[in-house]
C-alpha cells in the first residue's frame, strides 16, 4: 500500500470496491463507455474484475481517502519485441471522483504507477486519453507525460 501526504492510500482493488468503482465510471459522461450502476450489469463487471485479478500482468487499483474509494486506475505490463524486448506499463481507466478532483488524487495515482514501473525495471509508462478530455491532457503533461502518438480504435460490439 502506498501513502501520500493527503493520507490517501493506493492499493489493489478488491471485490468490495466494485460498486464504488463502477459508480465512478458510470458518472463519466465523456467516455461514452455505457457504464451503469444498474444491478443487472454487475455480473459483467464482476466477471471482468475476476479476469483482471487472475491475470498476473494486470492490476486494478483503488485510491482510498478517509475510508472511501475516490479514484481508480488499471495497469497492464506489456512486453514486446520492439525496443529489444522491452516491457512497458500501460495505464487505463483512470478516474477520480468528480467532487474530489483538484486535490492531488490523480497525481498521486500517476506517481504511484510511475514508481511501480521503476521498481519493476520497466522501460516506459504510457496511456491513452479521449481526445475530448483537454483538462486531463493538461494534467498528464503536468505530471510528466508527453503526447507522442496518435491512437486508433475499432469498436467490435
Amino acid at each position: 500500500m502506498h501513502q501520500t501526504k493527503l493520507k490517501l492510500s493506493i492499493r489493489k482493488a478488491d471485490r468490495e470496491d466494485l460498486p464504488t468503482i463502477i459508480a465512478l465510471f458510470a458518472s463519466d459522461t465523456v467516455g461514452g463507455h455505457g457504464d451503469t450502476t444498474d444491478p443487472d450489469a454487475f455480473p459483467d463487471y464482476l466477471a471482468a474484475f475476476e479476469r483482471i485479478t487472475a491475470t498476473p500482468n494486470e492490476t486494478l487499483y483503488a485510491a482510498v481517502l478517509d475510508g472511501e474509494v475516490v479514484g481508480t486506475f488499471q495497469t497492464t505490463i506489456l512486453t514486446t519485441l520492439v525496443g529489444r524486448g522491452s516491457s512497458n506499463l500501460m495505464i487505463e481507466a483512470v478516474q477520480t471522483r468528480e467532487d474530489m478532483r483538484g486535490r492531488g488524487i490523480g497525481e498521486a495515482m500517476m506517481r504511484f504507477a510511475l514508481e511501480e514501473a521503476s521498481r519493476l525495471g520497466l522501460s516506459k509508462v504510457q496511456l491513452t486519453s479521449n481526445r475530448d478530455r483537454k483538462d486531463a491532457h493538461r494534467f498528464y503533461e503536468r505530471v510528466g507525460f508527453e503526447p507522442s502518438h496518435l491512437g486508433f480504435k475499432i469498436r467490435l460490439k
